[in-house]
């Protein structure tokens, strides 16, 4: 059974299929026609859409595993991937969890024990602390003992959920605060911790694999540089800065680490490279297969999804480390339905119309969603990674550029058009992008993404045809697909929508009105603060709001000086596209 969605759900399931294992998938109301149900041998629904009610539910999940004869479930990334008591949960009803034991990832989930193995494995790490924080002095105190600028982190999670940085002391209890909000709302703890921030450096991870026979073996090094809110935007291996003394400083730390916490299964042991690119420090290990494995396996050769059934079925690696030798370049593109005119990277959530994936030599595209399927504002606004190999990594960004011009997604805003600006630009070409050159070096002031094209008609041919539909039916949670002869047109149909997309992301507006202005929700989502209050000043720029969504926050701030006349929202309330936030006088 596959725990998850989207595109890594519909990878798991291929590997399964190419190894002959029944593949199960799950789904909530939001998916129930979503690509990774569809290609499933059986699938069941397990709840609403929200997160919590269906892929958060371990007892929903387990009942459907105990129900249906499951013997293995593997949890994809998210979600509950890094859950230990998810693993528990598991070995209690015997079913086996394809992912590291539940000790491990106790250990290595929480950032400051990770960082504690990490300390015993003798793997070098940023100074820091080891010990959560409880008040805003030990911040205060940290960063004038090592400078600013310092680092704020959830100790319990990634995805650079929790994640501030510190430029001066008046940041902190902002910062602090905001740290502290967004784990506990992506993680459900608000323990954080902090470190010194290294500017200009590089995020490199090793990419592990270990049996159950006592092989750990290091399968090369991703460069992941290139983010935006601490997330990442392109991935490429083996990375272009760092050197054959690196690499085999990082493959004896790695798999030191590994050894150290008794880990089994694929893992990603995270570093950051120094400007210097001689000195490397340790991060933190994600305790499951990451997004960007598929360039990984387009240099080796090995499938990674694979092998983690494998190996969680017991069988032993067959290589030993000098037989891993990776082979020409890889580069991967995450496609998010996103706007990033101007550098904002707004969620911009739709239906998708026309879709027509590149192909071709050395390219590969790893998908969630076909054409005329909607992109549900309830998860993260991934589409799809685009990776493409070359002989060398001038081959493999040429091939990636040209697989760029042939993607075609109508309907939605995606970071198609970044991406081919991405990989043109000179500092990109001779690989020297660094983690915070999107956001503060990169020139993207002028940059727009076009309103896309409305959503077109299936052929008409097909939209006509009545003699035989495809719906959707559920009987005892399991979905079928039935046809149904006669006329009239049925939901689920194979015809596919004719209703156009909602509408793309809009920035914030103001809309005159008797001498006052409404500031509205560029987006759906849920505020998690609001900043301001009735009768307060503000100048521009000044944050009125912060607005959720799709797993990211974006802040809403005055568009000019003026006095708050009223708030409409309040925190945690869930609002439309173009309601009302705030009204300035």
């Amino acid at each position: 059974m596959v725990a998850n969605r989207g595109e890594i759900a519909v990878r798991v399931i291929r590997a399964c299929k190419d190894m002959g294992v029944t593949a199960v998938a799950v789904y909530s109301d939001a998916d129930t026609q979503a690509l990774h149900v569809r290609m499933a041998d059986e699938a069941y629904h397990i709840g609403e859409p929200s997160p919590a009610a269906s892929y958060l539910n371990i007892e929903k999940l387990i009942d459907v595993a105990k129900a249906n004869g499951i013997e293995a479930i593997h949890p994809g990334y998210g979600f509950l991937s890094e859950n230990a008591d998810f693993v528990r949960a598991c070995d209690d009803v015997g079913i086996v969890f394809v992912g590291p034991p539940a000790s491990a990832m106790d250990a290595m989930g929480d950032k400051i024990s990770a960082r504690k193995v990490a300390e015993a494995a003798n793997a070098p790490f940023v100074p820091g602390t080891l010990e959560p924080i409880t008040d805003l002095e030990q911040v205060r105190a940290f960063g004038a003992e090592h400078g600013f600028p310092i680092a704020i982190k959830a100790a319990f999670g990634g995805g650079g959920r929790g994640f501030k940085v510190i430029t001066k002391p008046d940041e902190i209890e902002a910062a602090v605060e905001g740290a502290q909000r967004e784990a506990k709302l992506a993680f459900g703890r608000d323990e954080i911790y902090i470190e010194r921030y290294l500017s200009n450096a590089h995020h490199v991870e090793a990419q592990i694999i270990a049996d159950t026979h006592g092989n750990v073996l290091f399968l090369g090094e991703r460069d992941c540089s290139a983010q935006r809110r601490h997330q990442k935007l392109v991935e490429e291996s083996p990375s272009p800065v760092v050197t054959p003394d690196v690499r085999d400083r990082i493959r004896e730390v790695s798999v030191s680490v590994a050894r150290q916490v008794g880990y089994v299964n694929a893992g990603t042991v995270e570093y950051m490279l120094d400007e210097d690119r001689e000195r490397f420090y340790f991060m933190e290990m994600n305790t499951r297969l990451q997004v960007e494995h598929p360039v990984t396996e387009m240099v080796t050769g090995i499938d990674l999804a694979a092998w983690q059934i494998r190996v969680a079925a017991g069988e032993e690696l067959p290589w030993k480390q000098d037989e891993i030798r990776p082979r020409g370049h890889a580069i991967e593109v995450r496609i998010n339905a996103e706007d990033a005119s101007k550098g904002r990277f707004l969620p911009a959530p739709g239906t998708i119309g026309r879709y027509r994936e590149p192909s071709g030599p050395g390219v590969r595209c790893d998908s969630g969603f076909r054409a005329y399927s909607e992109i549900p504002r309830t998860y993260d606004s991934l589409i799809a990674k685009l990776i493409a190999w070359g002989g060398d990594r001038e081959e493999a960004r040429r091939r990636l550029l040209r697989a760029l011009d042939e993607y075609e997604i109508e309907g939605v805003r995606t970071l198609v058009p970044f991406h081919k600006l991405m990989l043109t630009d000179p500092v990109f070409v001779k690989g020297e992008v660094h983690t915070a050159y999107v956001e503060k070096e990169m020139n993207l002031s002028g940059f727009t993404i076009p309103k896309p094209e409305p959503v077109t008609t299936p052929d008409a041919g097909i939209a006509a045809s009545t003699d035989a539909r495809t719906a959707t039916v559920e009987v005892d949670g399991k979905r079928f697909e039935v046809k149904v002869s006669g006329s009239g047109s049925m939901a689920g149909g194979t015809a596919g929508p004719s209703a156009k997309p909602a509408p793309p992301v809009a920035a914030v507006k103001a809309h005159a009105s008797g001498g006052t202005d409404e500031i509205t929700a560029p987006m759906q989502g849920t505020i998690v603060k609001v900043d301001v209050k009735e009768g307060q000043d503000v100048k521009a720029g000044d944050l009125l709001v912060v607005l959720e969504a799709m797993k990211m926050e974006n802040h809403i701030n005055a568009p000019h000086d003026g006095t708050v006349a009223s708030i409409t929202v309040k925190a945690g309330q869930n609002v439309e596209s173009g309601a009302t936030l705030v009204v300035l006088e």
